[in-house]
């Protein structure tokens, strides 16, 4: 069963499954990039009329669509493409042992204890209520007291998420880690 929930963003919905959609974590696909992508489904569900990125989490699923399209059109397209996929598989849409992540978070790079505290927060405190929201926010780097990160899904072009990143994100690392001055977006 699939329910939907609104984004703070207009042009974003979020698709709830019971199923599992990712089991390598959130990962972002924009339809500029389609020639890049092998997976099916997610392919398939780029080249339907409007849609202009798609975001997978583990329980669920953000479409970003272009303002010439209405979800009243394209909602049905989605839902019908998501069961389908569940009703002739159990696995993942995206499984570990056929995924290659090309856009590793910098987690691998021998970090300092800064960066360390600063991925703690953004993994543990601002994470999850993105992701309530259909998005997900990257880690990219953090120098002279900057953090820059990446918003992705519905966050993306959001009318609200500049003020997201400045009044929620920005104020909660510079709480928790006391060198950081200010965060921007990558």
């Amino acid at each position: 069963m699939i329910h939907t929930e609104p984004t703070p963003n207009p042009e974003s919905l979020k698709f709830l499954s019971e199923n599992i959609i990712s089991e390598v974590g959130t990962e972002e696909f924009q339809r500029k990039d389609i020639n890049k992508i092998a997976n099916p489904f997610i392919k398939e569900l780029l080249e339907f009329k409007g849609v202009e990125l798609v975001l997978l989490s583990k329980n669920f699923l953000s479409v970003k669509k272009t303002k010439n399209i209405s979800w009243t059109e394209l909602k049905p397209m989605v839902i019908s493409h998501l069961n389908h996929y569940f009703e002739n598989s159990n696995d993942p849409i995206l499984k570990k042992e056929n995924f290659q992540n090309t856009n590793k978070d910098n987690k691998d790079n021998n970090e300092d204890d800064t960066v360390k505290k600063i991925i703690d927060v953004l993994d543990t405190k601002i994470r999850p209520a993105v992701a309530r929201d259909g998005g997900d926010i990257k880690f990219k780097s953090f120098e002279k007291g900057v953090v820059k990160v990446e918003l992705q899904g519905s966050c993306s072009g959001c009318p609200s998420s500049l003020m997201t990143l400045k009044q929620g994100v920005q104020n909660l690392l510079k709480h928790y880690v006391k060198e950081v001055n200010s965060v921007e977006a990558n």
